[in-house]
């Protein structure tokens, strides 16, 4: 059958077409707990559903019973949903019991039930082993995942539940900051809407001000602007940064990891799609956007040294006693200057 995204998943639902088993593959569990809620919602009256959606963990005893359920008639509900989670844990098994399984899901998935709908939900399934593989031709498999842009909609979303605006460039950078996750999206949102609540609406500075993933991205741009040689502008930026009280190894840490990104980027062409730059880069769109155009603006041999000034820079604020602000000044110094230093031999 189909492999759906979760943003698809309610619009399939809702065209009346029967789905005897749907599998959601994934940890998100604002995704997970959403998507759920849909099926139920689509196939369960709420007056039902005490005794017509069951629970059930996906261990052997679990799997049986589970498989029993499926085929027996609901009370008082025309349809019933039977959940079996942690359905990766049948991966553990013995083979014997694993296949026995596996065997009686072929078996109902060949004949479902058309009153239950078989919800099985798990963190991850090897596309290797047999369940994956029966999974991918009779299920419904939906992928809890959402692409940038519908995560920045769905910060904006959630912010909207909480009687509260944020801007679009603070959703954007809300969404890329956790790796476009729904549930740490929504954790951070919470925080975030009683930070600013009395203004009525959440400003990209409260992101960088409250989101610690954030604040990394801060120091990125701190990083572009040392690559590409604006010292006047990189020590105003990181005077803003000391008094915000950024730690000054861990500020060293991110710009070697910023600097490494660049490397990386150097060596992908300056026209390639921003999505499929931040699949390469392992980062967001506009981070990797913003990596490609610094990158092929800096010689390589600048990243290099720049890493090995990074590199000195970290091991004498680990070693010895200096004073941070002035050994950040001279590392400042010390990348911006036109005359790019040695690398080690």
């Amino acid at each position: 059958m189909a492999e759906v995204s979760a943003e698809k998943l309610v619009a399939r639902l809702t065209s009346g077409k029967a789905v005897p088993a749907i599998v959601l593959i994934g940890s998100d569990a604002y995704l997970s707990d959403l998507c759920r809620n849909h099926i139920i919602e689509a196939c369960v009256p709420q007056a039902a559903r005490d005794w017509a959606v069951a629970r059930i963990r996906g261990d052997v005893q679990g799997w049986n019973e589970a498989l029993e359920r499926v085929q027996t008639m609901p009370m008082l509900a025309p349809r019933q949903v039977i959940i079996v989670e942690d359905a990766q844990l049948i991966e553990k098994l013995g083979d014997d019991s694993r296949d026995e399984i596996i065997n009686a899901l072929a078996a109902y998935l060949e004949a479902p039930a058309p009153f239950s709908v078989l919800l099985i939900e798990a963190a991850a399934l090897d596309g290797r082993q047999k369940l994956r593989k029966l999974l991918a031709e009779k299920a419904l498999l939906v992928e809890l995942t959402i692409g940038p842009e519908s995560a920045a909609g769905l910060a904006t979303q959630m912010a909207k539940e909480l009687k509260i605006e944020i801007d679009r460039a603070a959703a954007t950078l809300l969404a890329e900051s956790l790796n476009f996750e729904p549930a740490r999206i929504r954790m951070e949102i919470d925080k975030l809407a009683a930070y600013a609540f009395e203004r009525g609406r959440i400003a990209t500075a409260d992101v960088e001000a409250l989101v610690k993933e954030a604040r990394k991205n801060t120091v990125w741009q701190l990083a572009d602007m040392l690559a590409t040689k604006q010292r006047a502008k990189a020590l105003e930026f990181f005077d803003n940064l000391r008094r915000e009280g950024e730690d000054p190894i861990r500020m060293i840490g991110a710009l070697a990891y910023r600097y490494r990104k660049l490397v990386e980027a150097r060596g992908l062409p300056r026209t390639i799609p921003r999505y499929q730059a931040a699949r390469q880069l392992g980062m967001g769109p506009s981070d990797a956007e913003a990596a490609i155009r610094n990158a092929h603006r800096v010689p390589k041999a600048d990243l290099l040294a720049g890493l090995v000034a990074l590199a000195d820079a970290d091991s004498q604020l680990k070693s010895s006693n200096p004073d941070p602000r002035a050994l950040l000044e001279f590392l400042i110094a010390r990348l911006t200057s036109t005359a790019a230093p040695a690398t080690a031999a």
